[in-house]
């Protein structure tokens, strides 16, 4: 059986894209015309009646280039007020865009707490399902203007995987700035084999991941994905780690072309959020 043929009849999908998959290398500052791609594809998947939930890095490394950094900020502080100012720029440019497709856009930020507590885990699981059923696509994110603990050990990577399985999405993609799981780390080994899919995620593959990111204005490595796909193939969902240098992939993926790394989600299993989040 092709999994790949099945992903387009995935009804819930959740997007993550990281802030060097939005941003120019060169300046930090945001890259509108693979914007305006990406909410361009994600309308067509709406039209075609699917659910999408998009979980957006790229707050810090707006604010950052806003206020004039140099480089990502270092001091708490300084991420903390680059949040504050890039997560406004961030949503007024997402919400001018969907506009133009008649696509309306909420904002969701969410700390770790959100998801810990039991009430407001399902709080926002109810919050998410009436923006779903309205038509309206959420733009998640981290509360990093105000969650200390979260900006010095999460990442959008795990984000994702929490709204995955909050939201009984079927299917998780990742774009960052890699093309999918290597048996090695293909910029310093070239010897390193391109690995299609993954149908059982062990402790071998886990140790293959790399605790660092190759962009400068990101957090997730390889390690943090593959945290990630653990806890979103758990829940039920197919997980992708593709490249997001084109946003145009995502269309070719919902069609079943063999891009990226695919990690099929396992069935029959009993899954609880809770014990997962205790891991991470």
């Amino acid at each position: 059986m092709d999994l790949r043929e099945h992903l387009k009849d995935k009804k819930r999908i959740v997007i993550k894209i990281g802030s060097s998959s939005l941003t120019h290398p060169e300046t930090g500052a945001l890259n509108l015309t693979k914007m305006e791609v990406l909410i361009r594809e994600i309308t067509d998947l709406r039209n075609q009646g699917k659910d999408v939930v998009l979980v957006s890095s790229g707050a810090i490394a707006v604010g950052s280039q806003a206020a004039g950094f140099p480089k990502r900020p270092e001091r708490t502080e300084e991420k903390q007020a680059c949040a504050a100012i890039g997560q406004a720029r961030l949503m007024m440019i997402y919400q001018k865009l969907f506009s133009e497709y008649n696509q309306s856009c909420a904002q969701i930020l969410m700390t770790k707490s959100t998801v810990q507590n039991n009430l407001s885990r399902l709080n926002a699981y109810h919050t998410f399902e009436e923006l779903l059923k309205l038509g309206v696509v959420p733009i998640v994110n981290e509360n990093d203007t105000v969650s200390t603990y979260e900006m010095k050990f999460g990442d959008n990577d795990r984000l994702s995987a929490i709204v995955t399985a909050l939201v009984g999405a079927d299917l998780l993609i990742l774009l960052s700035d890699i093309d999918g799981l290597f048996t090695d780390d293909p910029h310093t080994n070239p010897e390193a084999e391109f690995i299609d899919e993954v149908h059982e995620l062990d402790e071998d593959l886990l140790k293959m991941g790399k605790d660092t990111s190759s962009s400068n204005v990101g957090t997730g490595g390889m390690a943090s994905k593959l945290t990630a796909a653990r806890l979103a193939v758990s829940s039920g969902a197919d997980m992708i780690i593709a490249n997001g240098k084109d946003f145009r992939i995502l269309h070719r993926l919902m069609n079943g072309e063999h891009l990226g790394t695919l990690f099929a989600g396992a069935s029959g299993k009993d899954f609880y959020l809770m014990d997962y989040l205790e891991k991470l």
